[in-house]
């Protein structure tokens, strides 16, 4: 499959990319900042997350969570997301409220700081440090997404640090951190905005042009991220044991890997799908229904662009079954798949199934206007999109077991591994028995 795109770039450094497709009366509009918890320095965590909530606390010309009410008044829905490595904000209109959704976009870009005040601040960082505690601090796992990145990057990688920032770091934001975190970041030639969906280009071009086009390019070039190069591999098996509030044992298994856009990512995304996507994966066979060790299994990669990516396992353990059993039943699958390799039938089937997946993904005008920012934000080029199946499809079993050969040795794992805090009455305590497997 291949969809129309065209794009280009406005006189103030904002790239625009646009794909035509008049089969749904919608209009999704994506705007994706090249911005994430990468770019923030220690002891000021946590502020491109905390952005995602100050852009919704009005600009100039709209008032506090008026842009929430405009959209949905218009029928339309909207939300942002923050990653390591960028911010993205997005709206899917009815087709002829795609002026509104520009307008919205371009005033909280060119128009944010005049409105920004301490009350703001003061009621969204609250509001994040409840988010903080109700999914992550207090959630059964929660942690996962902190210590993962912490137990994989070495510490003065941008990777390291906690997505959602310290406690202590979002208490110590000042309103000036934040403007000045805004002005460096938030800016026409650090983004990208999509158009998708049910739309006439020229009139979209020149409604782009009219809200963004006098939006200034950013004063002082953007501050360059720490050196992110790493081995391919991590050396040594990394390992942590997390007495938690838990039920039963969680695994995760991460193995560093090639970048999202690489020849050799490719592969590593088949063998995840191979490993832990849909009931036929191999972690699901063997783990959930034959063994009954775990009543979930799934691997996925984080898909960052530039450093290292990750290979990650993610396995809950059924009842009465231990960490130590857990871990070991898991681990059996990666050998397994590192020594004996896969078959050509489980590779054709994994890239059927993400072929489907990214081709279901496209008829969604707001999954189109993401993907869309997202290759334009990360490689400078939109078009890259229309080739993802031909990339798939060029993996081979060949190439699936020379990265599971490379990558999936005990000298590439990270173990994040949770554990009940107290054990069962008369039982060893989980914490202590894995901690002492470790040793």
């Amino acid at each position: 499959m291949r969809i129309p795109i065209e794009s280009y770039r406005l006189s103030n450094g904002l790239v625009v990319t646009l794909s035509e497709d008049h089969r749904a009366p919608i209009v999704a509009v994506n705007l994706w900042y090249r911005v994430g918890s990468a770019n923030e320095r220690l002891g000021r965590t946590g502020f491109a997350h905390l952005f995602e909530h100050m852009l919704f606390q009005g600009s100039e010309h709209v008032e506090a969570n008026e842009h929430f009410e405009l959209i949905q008044r218009a029928g339309g829905t909207l939300n942002g997301s923050t990653w390591l490595d960028r911010t993205n904000y997005y709206e899917t209109v009815p087709s002829n409220e795609l002026a509104l959704a520009l307008w919205l976009e371009a005033d909280r870009m060119g128009a944010l700081l005049p409105a920004m005040t301490q009350q703001k601040l003061d009621t969204q960082r609250d509001v994040v440090k409840n988010e903080r505690r109700w999914s992550m601090d207090n959630q059964p796992y929660g942690t996962w997404s902190e210590r993962l990145p912490a137990l994989t990057y070495p510490p003065t990688h941008p990777f390291h640090h906690s997505l959602i920032g310290s406690m202590e770091d979002l208490s110590a934001a000042s309103l000036e951190d934040i403007a000045q975190f805004f002005s460096t970041f938030y800016r026409p030639d650090n983004a990208v905005l999509s158009i998708a969906g049910d739309f006439e280009p020229a009139q979209a071009r020149a409604l782009v042009e009219q809200y963004f086009g006098a939006i200034p390019r950013g004063a002082s070039p953007i501050p360059p991220l720490a050196d992110m190069t790493l081995p391919p591999r991590f050396g040594a098996t990394h390992r942590e044991v997390v007495p938690d509030t838990v039920m039963v044992p969680r695994l995760f298994l991460a193995f560093r890997a090639p970048v999202f856009g690489s020849d050799e990512y490719y592969a590593g995304s088949v063998l995840g799908a191979i490993l832990g996507l849909g009931k036929s994966s191999r972690l699901e066979r063997v783990l959930v229904r034959e063994r009954e060790i775990a009543s979930e299994a799934t691997a996925f990669t984080f898909d960052l662009s530039q450093g290292a990516d990750l290979l990650v396992i993610d396995a809950t353990a059924r009842p009465e079954v231990s960490s130590d059993t857990l871990e070991a039943e898991v681990t059996q699958v990666v050998d397994a798949v590192r020594r004996d390799g896969v078959t050509r039938a489980e590779v054709e089937r994994a890239i059927a199934l993400i072929e489907t997946s990214f081709v279901t993904s496209l008829q969604s005008a707001g999954e189109r206007a993401d993907k869309l920012s997202m290759f334009a934000a990360m490689f400078d080029d939109p078009r890259l999109l229309n080739e993802q199946t031909d990339r798939y499809r060029a993996v081979t079993a060949e190439r699936v077991n020379a990265f599971a050969r490379e990558r999936l040795g005990t000298d590439n794992r990270a173990v994040l591994l949770y554990v009940p805090r107290h054990g069962e009455e008369g039982e060893p305590d989980e914490a202590e028995a894995a901690s002492g497997a470790a040793r």
